[in-house]
């Protein structure tokens, strides 16, 4: 079959090397892909939902698997669905889950699904109201999109008001913020969960925990996600089964109700409260650089399993999980997340290693190709993954791959799964 992948970061990487790895699979293209990418498969330039379709029949492509959330909230899916054509992912529709904050938080009233105490307005004055019966700290969110950086922890309830303030003004987010979410700060400890959805059934994946700051010790300004492991040991066979019925199991029935339903990849961001899990938001796509990691621990076929869930067939296939342990550590530029950073070629030293050769590898994001050569060229270049039996032994692997990439500028945490191993 041949199957094309949207998108162009580690996230993608990581989802494309899985079905070049698989044997039923002949051709992988990316649109636009990376630098690294056409290492296992073919980069196209082609952006236009009605072209990238068009491509898509004229190229006998079997399945497309949408990465990033922009694509999905601006109805990708609904595109080739109208061509005929299997894909991976949320309608337009069920992907507001993500592409709207008063929406999810919405859904989650309906259906009972636990969640912070909350307002949505358009109204500054509500929201200063509302602000005043809440305990510092406080949570300010954008309605919108704002890739990664619509949400604000207020340390005071002044500090609220006025991220409320320039939100709903248009000058902190512009359009993505002229209508908010404030809500009740939940004091506990952040996990990633992440359903296969088909419409009806689903497989729930691994607990993941990414590690957001830039710095050891969960120090430093927050980014897109400097590491993760999975599975993650904070997570017991209780809290895994309530997040099942609690969550995943009423937004399925939810969605479908209101004639919705939800395939594609359902991301819980959870936080656990003394022992209950409730949920922060929903993403409509894998996290990354959790799928960096979760990807090699999926021993399914990515064509069967991607395919089921595209074509509601979830319920007839059986989905094995190894028991192995992941740990990525993302590599990022000098300057990242401040600003850009000049491009810097990467380096990396080839190893005799066997065990480190067979249990890691690279998923490569920021990057381009010039002359032949790998350039990194700025945000979070990629991503060095390693497995074991244990979080100890993949995380030891993903730091010697480390080791072995250079760039000029490089930086990367030295603690991630630190909270596993304690």
């Amino acid at each position: 079959m041949n199957v094309l992948i949207v998108g162009s970061g580690g996230r993608e990487y990581a989802i494309g090397r899985a079905f070049y790895q698989d044997e039923q699979v002949d051709k992988v293209y990316f649109a636009p892909g990376n630098g690294a990418t056409d290492a296992l498969g073919e980069n196209i330039a082609i952006s236009d939902f009605e072209a990238l379709a068009a491509f898509a029949k004229d190229n006998a492509v079997d399945l497309t698997v949408v990465g990033p959330e922009a694509p999905l909230v601006e109805g990708i899916v609904d595109v080739f669905e109208s061509h005929g054509l299997t894909v991976f992912g949320p309608r337009a529709k069920a992907a507001q889950l993500e592409g709207s904050k008063i929406f999810m938080k919405n859904f989650l009233s309906r259906h009972g699904i636990p969640t912070a105490r909350y307002l949505e307005t358009s109204d500054a004055d509500k929201a200063s109201e509302f602000i005043e019966t809440l305990e510092a700290p406080i949570v300010v969110k954008a309605d919108g999109l704002c890739a990664g950086k619509g949400v604000i922890i207020a340390q005071s309830k002044s500090e609220a008001k006025e991220t409320a303030q320039q939100m709903l003004s248009g000058e902190a987010f512009g359009d993505a913020g002229t209508k908010i979410v404030v809500e009740e700060f939940l004091d506990g400890y952040e996990l990633s969960m992440f359903a296969i959805c088909d419409g009806k059934d689903y497989v729930l994946l691994p607990a993941a925990q990414d590690h957001k700051r830039l710095l050891d010790g969960d120090e430093g300004p927050n980014t897109g996600g400097m590491g993760a492991y999975a599975p993650a040991p904070l997570i017991d066979e209780r809290l895994f089964k309530q997040v099942e019925e609690r969550v995943v199991k009423p937004t399925l029935a939810g969605m479908e109700a209101e004639d919705n339903p939800f395939k594609g990849v359902l991301f819980i961001g959870l936080m656990i409260v003394d022992g209950d899990a409730k949920v922060l938001e929903y993403n409509v796509r894998f996290g990354d650089p959790e799928c960096e990691v979760l990807m090699p621990l999926i021993k399914t076929p990515a064509s069967e399993f991607f395919t089921a869930a595209a074509t509601g067939g979830l319920s007839d296939l059986k989905v094995t999980i190894s028991d192995q342990k992941a740990v990525g550590v993302v590599m990022a530029s000098k300057n990242y997340p401040y600003g850009s950073s000049e491009p810097a070629q990467i380096i990396v030293d080839e190893s005799a290693d066997e065990n480190l050769g067979q249990n890691s590898y690279i998923a490569y994001a920021g990057v381009k190709k010039e002359d032949g050569e790998l350039l990194a060229t700025g945000g979070r270049v990629l991503v060095c993954v390693g497995f074991g039996d244990t979080i100890k032994e993949a995380r030891d692997l993903a730091y010697e791959l480390c080791g072995q990439v250079h760039f000029m500028g490089k930086q990367c945490r030295t603690d991630i799964a630190y909270q596993a191993l304690r």
